[in-house]
């Protein structure tokens, strides 16, 4: 092995692979290819004066052409808005429940207290920050597991496994029970207070795990952390109720009320029987790994007791097909995708022509998906809700749609079309009823988990 590595050097080094500088002579060839006809001019001047280049890139021979209409739509009604805050997953989590709840309670409108449930998302998460710390404790400060946890300590971000193990133990509540706050709305400065505070308290564990102290002397120190960081989430978003009485209206307009109600008992109340990740599955579309097998990314939870983020890796036909048999049963789903490639934030259209950068620029960006996950130049950034499915003649998908939480404001009435082709191209995970996987996904789900790194790429 190791005359192997020599051989391998010496031929790297023959071929003259080495960093090397710009030389004057690469530098005259670079230069030269950049020939100053009248088009370049023309390009120069506009974009040197218009500091949009998206703007410019705009494919006009797809304006007008992709309407708002589907053939299968779920029956959903309002728009939430989790304004400057990373709870897409959350909103987009209960976004699916929410219909459930109207047609139980008769209601024209409703939603979910996020502030109640990212409470205790945001508490438990710092919990397992601290606990992962004593559990490294003998590593080294740099050891890759101990950087990825200071890094970030707690944020907004999440899937679904991240509402599920909340909402399990802690339960959720109407929005009317603890309505949102300046800091739930926008999320930022109180996690970077949080986040300070964590660090603290992870390096004084690791301090005192040097110094030799026991499991017991470290937990306390940990429960004194868990103290402040419920200090601040109280002062911030507000105390979470342990119990509530919610009064509401019906489409008839008569009041009624559920008194003494817990969290949890709502919950249940609220949510399918076979509301588990036994029956609801992550599946991915990652070009970059193997299909039909299922991938478990450790440690990412919420909670001590909860799930990580499980997926069964699918070829994207398997999804689509599975996804358009849930939309035509009335049954939304969660998906992530990158919502923020060729997306006209002002139709509210997404497509992989939307914006011709190659023509512009007269460069070619040509990667695929695999490439794209694989040099980070594209990776799951958002979480919607597919509600809609347009299909041709054979009933194949032509385009979908997505129930966003921006507001109504936001593209389409809060809505967002996109083709068929950009599903292929950026979307990426979605959670369904396994009810609607073929037999071929269902015998793959029986395999046991590929474990994935903290820090993996589709982290």
């Amino acid at each position: 092995m190791l005359k192997q590595l020599i051989t391998a050097t010496l031929i790297l080094a023959c071929s003259g692979v080495f960093a090397q500088a710009v030389s004057e002579k690469d530098l005259q060839e670079i230069q030269g290819s950049f020939k100053k006809d009248a088009s370049t001019k023309a390009i120069q001047n506009i974009l040197t004066n218009d500091k949009s280049i998206r703007d410019n890139a705009l494919n006009r021979d797809l304006q007008g052409k992709i309407d708002h209409f589907f053939k299968y739509r779920v029956n959903v009604k309002g728009i939430t808005n989790q304004q400057s805050s990373g709870r897409c997953w959350m909103f987009t989590s209960m976004n699916v429940l929410r219909p459930l709840v109207m047609e139980k309670y008769n209601l024209n409108q409703f939603d979910f207290s996020h502030n109640y449930l990212y409470f205790w998302d945001i508490f438990e998460k710092s919990n397992l920050f601290l606990e992962n710390i004593i559990a490294t404790a003998a590593r080294p400060m740099d050891d890759r597991e101990v950087t990825e946890y200071f890094k970030s300590p707690v944020g907004d971000g999440g899937v679904w496994n991240l509402y599920y193990n909340a909402a399990q133990k802690y339960g959720v509540v109407p929005q009317e029970v603890m309505p949102e706050t300046a800091h739930s709305n926008n999320t930022s400065q109180m996690t970077g207070v949080i986040n300070e505070k964590l660090r603290l308290g992870g390096y004084t564990l690791r301090e005192l795990a040097a110094q030799g102290k026991k499991a017991k002397e470290l937990r306390t120190e940990k429960n004194n952390v868990l103290k402040d960081v419920y200090r601040i989430l109280a002062l911030c978003l507000g105390e979470p109720p342990h119990q509530f009485t919610w009064r509401y209206k019906t489409k008839k307009g008569e009041i009624k009320e559920l008194a003494n109600y817990t969290p949890q008992q709502f919950y249940k109340e609220i949510t399918p029987a076979d509301y588990s990740p036994d029956n609801y599955i992550m599946v991915m579309n990652d070009p970059t790994r193997e299909y039909y097998k299922v991938y478990e990314i450790q440690n990412y939870k919420n909670t001590i007791e909860g799930i990580n983020w499980i997926y069964l890796n699918l070829p994207n036909e398997d999804l689509k097909a599975a996804a358009l048999a849930s939309i035509k049963n009335n049954e939304p789903l969660y998906a992530s995708c990158d919502v923020g490639k060729q997306f006209n934030r002002e139709t509210g259209i997404l497509d992989p022509e939307m914006f011709d950068y190659e023509s512009l620029l007269g460069v070619k960006l040509d990667m695929d998906k695999k490439a794209r996950i694989l040099t980070r130049q594209s990776g799951s950034a958002h979480a919607m809700t597919i509600v809609g499915c347009d299909t041709d003649e054979n009933d194949k998908p032509v385009k979908w749609e997505f129930e966003n939480s921006w507001g109504d404001k936001s593209g389409h009435n809060g809505y967002l079309t996109f083709t068929d082709k950009w599903f292929d191209e950026y979307m990426f995970r979605a959670v369904l009823h396994k009810k609607y996987l073929n037999e071929k996904a269902l015998q793959a789900l029986k395999s046991k988990p590929v474990q994935l790194p903290v820090w993996d790429y589709m982290y």
